[in-house]
């Protein structure tokens, strides 16, 4: 008898394993990538096709446990959709740590969802609980899936590689990159030497703060929402000797006067909005605006509620109008978030949407070229590494 109910408890644990790692994973993705409108084939102008590069700033896709190489039914990006949009370019972002309960006014450090994930996706033991790790697994998955595709994807971490690749370009559409770049500066766990790890590891921007404050900065969703530390300030003069660009995104009011202060270099707030179209705590004043412009910077505009108040094409649209107006059309990019746990009105296929919304706001198509990537081609170009 004990024998039997040994067996069946086994059993019970052997199908909970199953649908804990085999489905969990897959569905916390499905119900937080969602996507609120199935575009296929969306209407667009004869020239789209024949743009030559279109790039997005801001996409979290690695922290799920997808093949990016695959195409999916659902989420928003992976590299054959990259590829049905015209796609040149998508920044991959790393998210290591995000609080329980997650909001944009006041969060702390205290709690984490992501070991969770981790360990439900059965990623690598040593990122469980260690959010350097976390963030070079990520960056070791990205270049993996490049060694693997067969040359159609490529991940891109210099001036030199870039300027190759946009070449390459010129003659073959059937190729996609990607860069890396990371959300917080907290996965360096609070030690300088880690910030050499993920620069080898090909990171070539990191946000300073993301949901709450670290030992860095302060962010705009944090307790304190200070500024920039002085062990920040040692992390700042660090990346502008690598040439890693400083990401503004979630930032602090105090932190984006600080490092405006501190630093001359350029900066990007990689996926974002503006309060003079959508007036809260997470997006841009106009006076950061204003000041981000001086100082030839880039700012990427979302497709999320809190970014444009409003969830499809025209909402971002409007944002990007104004950013345009404010500091001129080309400092403005799209920053789109995808796959960072919000839902969209469409995945990275229906961009023809966006240059759609964008028709509607008088931009012409030189200036469309611009924001659709232009931009982001001609910051890089500017501001990585050259070698």
């Amino acid at each position: 008898m004990l024998k039997k109910v040994a067996r069946i408890f086994l059993l019970i644990l052997v199908i909970a394993a199953v649908v804990f790692f085999g489905f969990v994973p897959g569905m916390v993705d499905k119900s937080k990538n969602a996507v609120t409108l199935k575009v296929v084939n969306p209407s667009k102008p004869l020239w789209y096709d024949s743009v030559p590069f279109i790039a997005d700033l801001h996409c979290d896709e690695l922290l799920w446990d997808r093949n990016l190489l695959a195409e999916h039914q659902y989420g928003h990006v992976d590299v054959p959709r990259m590829l049905k949009a015209n796609m040149a370019l998508q920044v991959f972002t790393i998210v290591s740590k995000t609080p329980k309960h997650m909001n944009i006014e006041h969060n702390d450090d205290k709690t984490d969802n992501i070991t969770l994930l981790s360990f439900a996706q059965l990623r690598p033991f040593n990122t469980w609980f260690n959010v350097t790790n976390r963030a070079l697994n990520q960056c070791k998955e990205l270049h993996v899936f490049a060694e693997k595709s067969n040359g159609q994807f490529r991940v891109i971490t210099s001036r030199t590689e870039l300027q190759k690749y946009i070449a390459d370009r010129t003659t073959n559409h059937s190729i996609t990159a990607g860069m890396l770049g990371i959300e917080g500066a907290h996965c360096l766990n609070d030690d300088i030497e880690n910030l050499y790890k993920v620069y080898s590891a090909g990171v070539r921007y990191i946000g300073l703060a993301h949901f709450f404050d670290n030992a860095w900065a302060g962010s705009a969703h944090g307790i304190t929402k200070g500024g920039l530390t002085e062990k920040g300030k040692v992390l700042v003069k660090k990346m502008d000797s690598l040439h890693v660009i400083i990401d503004l995104a979630h930032a602090s009011p105090k932190t984006i006067d600080d490092v405006l202060a501190f630093t001359s270099s350029p900066v990007l707030v990689s996926h974002t909005g503006v309060q003079g179209v959508c007036n809260n705590t997470r997006n841009l004043s106009d006076a950061h605006l204003i000041a981000i412009g001086q100082r030839n910077g880039l700012v990427g505009i979302g497709l999320w509620e809190t970014a444009v108040c409003g969830t499809d094409a025209t909402a971002t649209a409007k944002s990007i109008r104004y950013v345009a107006d404010k500091i001129g059309v080309d400092k403005v990019a799209l920053g789109s978030d995808f796959d960072g746990a919000i839902k969209t009105h469409f995945d990275v296929t229906g961009l023809p949407l966006i240059v759609n919304a964008l028709l509607n706001e008088k931009f012409n198509r030189k200036e469309i070229e611009m924001i659709m990537g232009g931009n982001v081609r001609d910051f890089f170009l500017r501001n990585l590494p050259e070698k």
